[in-house]
């Protein structure tokens, strides 16, 4: 029996026999933390007496959730991050106008790469996934072991296969793919499974679109997502890797726990409803809704397509006097990108809000929070009870498109409505 690419991945790591359920030793290729995980990490890689980490330049640290700093407590986090990087020589550390958002910097620098296990104290590490690596989220306290020895244990996770076929409509992309699956399945659906995104649809899908949907494979309750690895994967990573790296790919007669397959020809954009990533109807069923905000960006569409056509909705265009529109390009490099591009602009012209890149808005945190019974379409990738504020607010999850759109109408809309 063949074996899936999660399998090939984990067995070129570990001296264990890689078996689904097993639990296995394996080596880490990077891992990483930000300002919340990464000051519980660093206590505990202290209290276990470590001395040195496996190697400084396979780590990274990247102040991006509570950044720039919104309060006192946030910044001595940032610093104890700051001053642990430099007492170990950890090569890596983004200072704030110099990075961004992990899950969209860390691929963008070369640093994750195919065939890698990449391990990151927070959920979303899943989203390298895209590269064709192995990538999951893990404890503080786990980061920490694998910062001294450079190893870690791993349960194998079983696999699910999701093939899509067809050809995708207009404004239709790899967050309504992924709404649509989680849709499916339900947040549990995946629960500690690989989700390996296939078809014809996978592969005509630009990167960036790949990272949203292996972004959100913990939404389904996933170990992590993955797609193997292609042309587009290697155009990618092409000049961008700070190391070598090699390719995995499922075998013909791999076996899979589940195989899902559908065509997606006629699939509409999705919108998930309050208060599940699963709770996803088409565009069309949700139609009419009133928004008092609208957050376009995230580790979850705040990559260069994402903000390419948001510009290309807004442009021309004002934002509802109703509505609040808060933009964040993922990284300065997005950021810069943009500009050269004329999307900020257009953004400003429009009347929207452009902020440096931070996780902000999308925990709830700072730079965006909603008051009680504010609604806000957002891109990010969480809508659960007070997620991005009060307790009585309510999140609808959507592409930029349709962000984008519903910014313009002032309620949820296709961007279809706005484009005519």
């Amino acid at each position: 029996m063949g074996r899936t690419i999660v399998e090939k991945i984990l067995q070129a790591h570990t001296n264990d026999e890689v078996k689904p359920d097993r639990l296995i030793e394996a080596k880490v290729d990077f891992a990483f933390a930000n300002d919340i995980t990464a000051p519980l990490a660093i206590e505990d890689f202290k209290l276990m007496g470590a001395k040195k980490v496996f190697d400084p330049e396979r780590i990274a640290l990247i102040p991006d959730h509570f950044t720039p700093n919104k309060d006192v407590k946030s910044a001595e986090q940032a610093k104890i991050m700051k001053e642990f990087a430099k007492e170990f020589g950890i090569k890596y550390y983004f200072e704030i106008g110099r990075g961004g958002i992990e899950h969209v910097l860390l691929h963008e620098e070369g640093l994750t790469l195919p065939g890698d296990i990449i391990i990151g104290a927070d959920s979303h590490t899943c989203t390298y996934g895209a590269l064709g690596c192995f990538a999951t989220g893990v404890g503080s306290t786990d980061l920490a072991a694998a910062w001294a020895l450079g190893k870690l244990w791993f349960k194998v996770p079983r696999t699910i296969k999701f093939n899509y076929k067809g050809k995708l409509r207009k404004w239709v992309g790899g967050k309504d793919l992924i709404l649509f699956t989680i849709g499916q399945i339900g947040v549990d659906g995946a629960l500690y499974r690989a989700m390996e995104f296939s078809g014809e649809v996978i592969r005509n899908l630009p990167m960036d679109d790949r990272f949203t949907m292996c972004n959100m494979a913990i939404e389904a309750g996933a170990k992590c997502g993955i797609i193997e690895p292609d042309e587009k994967t290697i155009e990618y990573v092409k000049g961008r890797a700070k190391r070598e790296y090699k390719i995995f790919n499922s075998d013909p007669d791999a076996e899979y726990e589940k195989i899902y397959e559908w065509d997606v020809s006629e699939l509409e954009p999705q919108v998930a409803l309050p208060h599940l990533p699963s709770n996803v109807k088409g565009v069309s069923g949700v139609k009419g809704v009133k928004v008092d905000q609208v957050v376009i960006g995230s580790c979850t569409n705040g990559r260069l397509r994402d903000l390419a056509i948001a510009a290309e909705i807004l442009k021309g265009k004002k934002v509802h006097p109703d509505v609040r529109v808060i933009i964040f390009p993922g990284t300065q490099k997005v950021y810069m990108e943009a500009m050269k591009l004329g999307y900020i602009q257009t953004f400003i012209e429009s009347g929207a809000a452009v902020s440096t890149p931070t996780c902000g808005p999308c925990l709830g945190g700072h730079m965006g929070v909603l008051a009680k019974g504010e609604i806000c379409v957002s891109t990010t990738n969480r809508n659960f009870i007070g997620r991005m504020g009060h307790k009585e607010s309510y999140v609808y999850l959507a592409s930029p498109a349709v962000a984008a759109a519903s910014a313009i109408a002032g309620e949820i809309v296709s961007p279809e409505e706005v484009m005519k």
